[in-house]
């Protein structure tokens, strides 16, 4: 990692603490549900979802501490089982999932797979969204660090096999999605009209100062790592140069939000006069936590019209997730207009389905 980067890195870092630890109290603290009657009930389309099937082995929480062994058992067994992703629709009351396969799920200790692997992954996740129209979607997996290899499974993820998007890691060893490696999958990305789901991983520098910190510390890295992705596509003028460009981020992402969108003193010292506007432009953000201050800071900031429903399955396992939803955007501020937005209307549009 460059020094520029890091020092990046740690400062979109300080912008997430306290955002990791809140999705921590977020199954503590519950959002109490709506008075009936308020409000027509949402129809839900959750954006963040994993999905492994039985065709791979999922390592996902291969180096974490021992006391999440059992978490961690739970949660490859529901990314294998193609029945439990849809029990889980039914379970958490929501109309469909948006689906992804991360290649951090897979990798091995050099954060590199078979070079077939994307491909694999997509033709199963097609399949999978053909037998269950309506309520899966799905979006391509690839190696987004890999050049003109990737940008073509782009294409035929998209063309071929009709997913909706494309879901890459935010990060990889010491590269960030503004590196040039990443730009054919980005300019391929904004040129079919498709969105770049950009999602966290753990980094290895910080996993070794935050060891002793368990499920916190993981959280904490990712934002990290999530937030700075971010900042380097603001920073390296990769938005400038792809205006069609349109990139997912995690609610762990938020601290990189703030900053990116000049929500910081020092406007005057450097920051471009147009980050506020360029956020609006580029960047959606998801509900995971269903959090009603973590969703009203990126409306403030980014607009109803780009917060998107996501929960993250089957990292976190939630539940009657209209109705914590529905609670959540009331208690913000909220409209019924604006609350379906978020809900679903933004997921359907940013996949341009009708």
């Amino acid at each position: 990692m460059s020094g520029g980067m890091e020092r990046r890195t740690f400062l979109a870092g300080a912008g997430a603490a306290t955002i990791a630890a809140g999705l921590h109290a977020a199954h503590a603290q519950p959002v109490a549900a709506p008075a009936e009657g308020n409000h027509a009930a949402l129809e839900v389309i959750d954006f963040h979802n994993h999905y492994v099937g039985p065709t791979f082995t999922s390592r996902a929480g291969a180096g974490a501490p021992a006391p999440l062994k059992a978490y961690f058992d739970r949660v490859n067994r529901d990314l294998a089982d193609p029945q439990a992703l849809l029990a889980s629709i039914e379970t958490a009351g929501v109309a469909a999932r948006v689906v992804n396969t991360p290649l951090e799920f897979l990798q091995d200790s050099d954060a590199d797979v078979p070079a077939d692997t994307p491909r694999r992954i997509n033709d199963q996740l097609a399949e999978l969204v053909g037998k269950n129209a309506g309520r899966v979607h799905g979006l391509a997996t690839v190696d987004a660090y890999g050049g003109e290899v990737a940008a073509r499974e782009l294409t035929r993820g998209v063309r071929e096999l009709g997913l909706r998007g494309v879901f890459v890691a935010c990060a990889k060893k010491d590269m960030f999605l503004d590196a040039p490696q990443a730009r054919p999958t980005l300019a391929l990305a904004a040129d079919l009209g498709v969105p770049v789901f950009v999602h966290p991983i753990t980094d290895a520098q910080l996993a070794r100062r935050f060891a002793g910190y368990g499920r916190l510390g993981i959280s904490f890295n990712r934002a990290t790592i999530n937030a700075a992705a971010l900042i380097g596509l603001f920073e390296s003028g990769t938005f400038d140069e792809l205006p069609k460009l349109r990139v997912v981020v995690t609610t762990l992402a938020i601290g990189g939000i703030l900053l990116a969108g000049g929500l910081v003193e020092g406007r005057a010292r450097g920051m471009r006069r147009d980050a506020l506007e360029m956020s609006r432009r580029h960047v959606y953000i998801d509900t995971m936590g269903l959090r009603p201050e973590l969703i009203r800071s990126a409306v403030d900031v980014l607009g109803a019209d780009h917060v998107i429903a996501g929960t993250d399955w089957p990292i976190s396992v939630e539940k009657s997730v209209p109705q914590r939803l529905q609670a959540a955007l009331t208690s913000c501020g909220l409209d019924s207009v604006e609350q379906q937005m978020v809900a679903g209307s933004n997921v359907l549009k940013l996949l341009r389905i009708t």
